[in-house]
């Protein structure tokens, strides 16, 4: 019996993820991925069960890289809460990776959130997806919440403000600079962008 050939799972799935990135999920074939990952049409079915059964191991391989980015960036003592919250939102409106070993984005439509891209665009009639998504998105709004807390804790921000819509607000300015970013923002719009978002956060009377 012929053995498989072995192969490196984390770069091939590092490799399809770029491929979806790039031409979108309907826009790739199983040939583009083979030709992406090095793997042919047989391993590829083999091991993953096809372009579906790949996609939903990239897309968990991003949620894991998640859990190791922004809830890391974001925790700390209560004093300096509210400066990792500027520079998160200063680097996600940029499409700045971070989690480890994740380099840059060779652009603003590559840098995109993954699993947000793919959502939007299958999400809906593929629950495993939708779910995917949504645990990514979630992981980072509880991130980013608790950093809020930290900011009230410490006297920074408004203590009666919902923590929890200040997270989903600061997430919706992150994920539509996706959107406006991939339309061509220069990274200074951007910028004015963020900066302009954190300025709404609501202070304490007390600051």
């Amino acid at each position: 019996m012929v053995r498989p050939r072995s192969f490196d799972r984390d770069h091939v799935l590092h490799a399809a993820e770029r491929q979806f990135r790039t031409s979108g999920y309907n826009g790739t074939s199983v040939d583009d991925i083979s030709a992406a990952t090095g793997l042919g049409r047989g391993s590829l079915y083999g091991a993953f069960d096809g372009k579906h059964g790949v996609l939903l191991q990239s897309m968990a391989g991003y949620f894991t890289r998640l859990g190791q980015g922004p809830p890391k960036a974001l925790a700390g003592p209560d004093e300096g809460a509210l400066e990792r919250l500027h520079a998160y939102l200063l680097r996600a409106v940029h499409g700045v990776p971070l989690a480890p070993d994740v380099p840059p984005a060779p652009d603003r439509t590559a840098a995109a959130c993954f699993a947000a891209k793919m959502a939007l665009e299958i999400g809906t009639p593929h629950p495993e997806v939708k779910r995917l998504a949504g645990d990514s998105f979630s992981t980072v709004a509880t991130a980013v919440a608790e950093c809020v807390r930290a900011a009230q804790r410490n006297g920074d921000l408004d203590p009666d403000a919902d923590p929890d819509d200040l997270a989903y607000l600061l997430l919706t300015v992150v994920r539509g600079s996706d959107v406006v970013g991939a339309y061509g923002y220069s990274p200074a719009r951007l910028t004015s962008i963020a900066e302009s978002a954190f300025a709404l956060l609501p202070r304490s009377r007390h600051t």
